[in-house]
């Protein structure tokens, strides 16, 4: 009863908040008369800020999130989310929408809580159900808030600002459910449960050791011997001691060959991908201006989210050697998001346009799933939640660098074509990258081959 009323709450509080109406025409909002900003502001000036600032609070948010036990920052992401769009409907000003910017980006760095908080709770049996029933909510609830936006706007013909009344009305809803999750007892790093089998725990000094079983005793000096009676109880790490654990854990997860091609392409790839995703309605925008034509935002997104899903389950079925074939599976199919970026900046008319969008953002579904299961399948959850979070860590870094140089005013501030022939460019270098590296791995599988076949007779001659 407790794993199915903590999943009814997370289900709750994942549907609502995701559930924005006004997301899929927050810059046509931005540019109109409520907000009066011009496009050089709403890309460059106000944009990026949430990038800077997912950046830079993702690591301490993470931390935190594990020390306080994952609730509190689940309220907090709540209340993250009420403060944006109250702002969004009452403040008006450059500066305002900049601070606003900051309020989403600690939302999202946040968002490490919602998942978390699962393994906390769930045994490790019920984990990837959960998981899966979590995920699929949160999809749904952005498919339908993209969709009630799009009918909202074409059907009931509505203004663009009671959009975001209705999204408001959703992040208050959804600040509820947080507040009724159970307090979890311990978290993967600094609060950890101690069991008498092989783990991790803290000595007396809070140095990071590993424990082994407590039939075979190393030095009681450094190891606390758990009885079997103490199964239960929990241990508490400090920060030193978590540090140094994450870096060898960091150290040890990298060094496997195939684990580093998959999350080079994770971070390469959701870097462009965020970047085609931040600033693809600014593309909109200059393609079907929507103070002159009626415009179809919400329902590109509700399609594109649920081909997205699609694809995503669609990853166990496909007849795919991932360890054979992943580099150039990843090769095509960082060029075909290349190709749709391309269509989208090249043609200038919106259908095209469109389709690219919700073709690029399935490809990207069905890679980044596979790439989930390819890094997930050799590691520990404690390891597993360590790579999420360096991979993205490492491509909000990117992200950072190609924002100031390419969209950031501090930069280039290139116009958004131009920005788009970048990312398309992009996509195409990260193809040729998994090109090269793929015709190495068949290269080496052939030689390691060959060399097999040459020693077997050799070897038959002999016995």
């Amino acid at each position: 009863m407790s794993v199915l009323y903590s999943t009814v709450c997370l289900c709750a509080y994942g549907l609502f908040s995701n559930l924005r109406p006004s997301e899929p025409f927050l810059t046509a909002y931005l540019m109109g008369p409520d907000k009066n900003l011009t496009e050089a502001q709403v890309v460059s000036e106000i944009y990026p800020i949430w990038t800077y600032s997912y950046l830079a609070l993702l690591f301490p948010v993470f931390l935190a999130t594990d020390y306080l036990c994952y609730k509190p920052v689940l309220v907090l992401q709540a209340a993250s989310f009420v403060v944006t769009y109250v702002m969004l409907l009452k403040a008006r000003g450059l500066q305002a929408m900049q601070l606003l910017e900051f309020f989403f980006g600690l939302a999202t760095a946040s968002e490490v809580a919602y998942f978390s908080y699962i393994y906390s709770v769930v045994e490790p049996e019920h984990y990837r159900r959960v998981t899966g029933y979590c995920r699929s909510v949160a999809l749904f609830g952005s498919a339908a808030g993209s969709l009630a936006g799009q009918l909202l706007l074409t059907v009931a013909e509505v203004k663009l600002v009671h959009l975001v009344w209705v999204t408001l009305g959703s992040a208050v809803v959804a600040f509820v459910p947080p507040w009724f999750l159970p307090m979890p007892k311990r978290s993967l790093f600094f609060h950890k449960k101690r069991e008498g089998v092989k783990e991790r725990q803290c000595d007396c000094n809070g140095a990071l050791i590993k424990k082994v079983d407590n039939k075979v005793p190393m030095d009681n000096e450094d190891i606390s011997i758990v009885s079997p009676s103490s199964e239960e109880t929990n241990s508490s790490c400090g920060l030193h001691a978590v540090l140094k654990m994450l870096l060898s854990d960091f150290l040890h997860c990298y060094r496997r060959g195939p684990l580093l091609a998959w999350s080079l392409w994770w971070a390469l790839a959701t870097c462009g991908y965020f970047q085609v995703l931040n600033y693809g309605q600014a593309l909109w925008e200059n393609i079907r201006p929507s103070s002159g034509y009626d415009i179809y935002n919400g329902y590109v997104e509700t399609l594109s989210t649920l081909l997205g899903a699609v694809a995503a389950l669609l990853v166990g079925h496909l007849p795919v050697r991932w360890t054979v074939w992943g580099e150039l599976a990843l090769c095509g199919l960082s060029l075909l998001m290349a190709a749709c970026v391309i269509v989208m900046v090249t043609l200038k008319s919106i259908w095209p346009c469109y389709g690219a969008y919700v073709l690029f953002r399935a490809t990207y579904m069905l890679l980044i799933t596979v790439a989930t299961y390819q890094v997930a399948s050799s590691l520990d959850m404690q390891r597993y939640a360590l790579v999420f979070g360096v991979n993205t860590f490492v491509a909000l870094l990117l992200q950072s660098l190609l924002t100031l140089a390419v969209v950031d005013s501090a930069g280039l501030g290139l116009d958004v074509f131009t920005q788009f022939y970048v990312y398309g460019g992009y996509f195409a270098a990260i193809s040729t990258v998994f090109l090269f590296a793929g015709l190495w791995k068949l290269s080496t599988r052939r030689n390691s081959d060959q060399e097999v076949l040459s020693r077997s007779p050799v070897e038959s001659d002999s016995t």
